[in-house]
């Protein structure tokens, strides 16, 4: 598969008059074409710089950002911006001006590129036909919703003809419904125009709805990273098993037993009552303490955190009987308290 970006020990340090801040410690990764990546973590954990390093709106300290193979650090100011020009960008806040109609705000990257006015306007009509917006062209920014303006960020962004598209937590100021739109509609960029985008979000929800594969940044440092479905499935670091469940924040006080397990599924196994005859085959009760069922790339993926009896050979037994139907089985330390 065509590496598209790849990230070689990056770093990012802003050093301030009182104080240094490592932003980035090392970040490594390959995003390939056509994928939808997702780069996930808690507010401060340093996603945002990560990808302002991308298209070196932020110069790493040090390490390389190769985007098709070119070094950015090696572009003179001219070839730069011609590169960025194949790197598009969306915000949380929309970014839009608010003096200029929606038809001119898609035509304004046009404008930087010195694009005749004539074909800019035919290109931006034609955004506006694929984001749902044609009879908007002539409406400011102040008359649109929060969906609508970012829609109309995506068609600025899309002007260029990018190969790239970052996205900066570009759905954190819209409501679930709205959203959910947008995603639909990113996946959609991505499918048809063969677009690689990448998504900054605190949210695992986000990365679960479009994302074809995650990284998970934890105080600077790459924590985990692969498909969405390997780290849904079998998270193997803290941050990434704070994200997906919230096994180390969790204390139950009033809850006896300390041995906790979660289990794993896909639609293979989702339907299928596992806890029902796992509890009659093995006659001793559980506690569920956290069940929730996702969407990911279209399948069904599920979880659940068991409280298991405080008899260990009841215990492990259970244990047995789950993995003998091929589910995932992960203990945990510490749920309950």
């Amino acid at each position: 598969m065509e590496t598209m970006i790849q990230i070689k020990d990056v770093t990012k340090t802003f050093v301030g008059k009182d104080n240094t801040v490592e932003a980035l410690k090392g970040i490594n990764l390959e995003i390939h074409k056509g994928e939808i990546y997702g780069i996930i973590g808690m507010s401060g954990a340093g996603k945002s710089t990560l990808v302002r390093c991308l298209n070196f709106l932020e110069r790493p300290t040090s390490g390389t950002v190769l985007v098709e193979g070119k070094d950015l650090s090696a572009l003179n100011d001219s070839e730069l911006r011609a590169t960025r020009t194949q790197i598009s960008m969306i915000f949380q806040h929309f970014n839009l001006l608010m003096q200029r109609t929606v038809l001119d705000n898609i035509c304004f990257p046009m404008e930087i590129t010195r694009t005749p006015r004539k074909d800019a306007v035919q290109r931006a009509r034609e955004l506006l036909s694929i984001v749902g917006l044609s009879e908007k062209e002539l409406a400011y920014p102040a008359q649109l919703s929060g969906g609508q303006k970012q829609r109309v960020a995506i068609a600025r962004a899309l002007a260029t003809n990018p190969k790239i598209l970052l996205c900066d937590e570009a759905t954190s100021a819209l409501d679930p419904t709205t959203t959910k739109a947008i995603l639909a509609l990113l996946k959609e960029i991505n499918i048809k125009y063969g677009i690689t985008i990448v998504i900054i979000t605190h949210e695992m929800a986000v990365v679960q709805e479009i994302c074809t594969h995650v990284a998970i940044i934890d105080e600077g440092i790459l924590a985990e990273n692969g498909t969405v479905e390997e780290v849904f499935q079998r998270p193997q670091s803290k941050a990434a098993k704070k994200l997906v469940f919230q096994g180390e924040n969790v204390q139950h006080e009033e809850m006896k037993g300390k041995r906790c397990i979660r289990i794993a599924f896909t639609s293979n196994s989702s339907f299928e009552p596992v806890i029902a005859n796992m509890v009659l085959a093995c006659k001793v009760p559980v506690n569920i303490l956290l069940a929730d069922t996702r969407d990911i790339g279209g399948v069904a993926h599920g979880q659940m955190i068991l409280q298991l009896p405080e008899d260990d050979a009841a215990a492990e037994k259970m244990i047995e009987y789950l993995k003998n139907r091929k589910l995932e089985v992960e203990e945990l330390d510490h749920y309950v308290g």
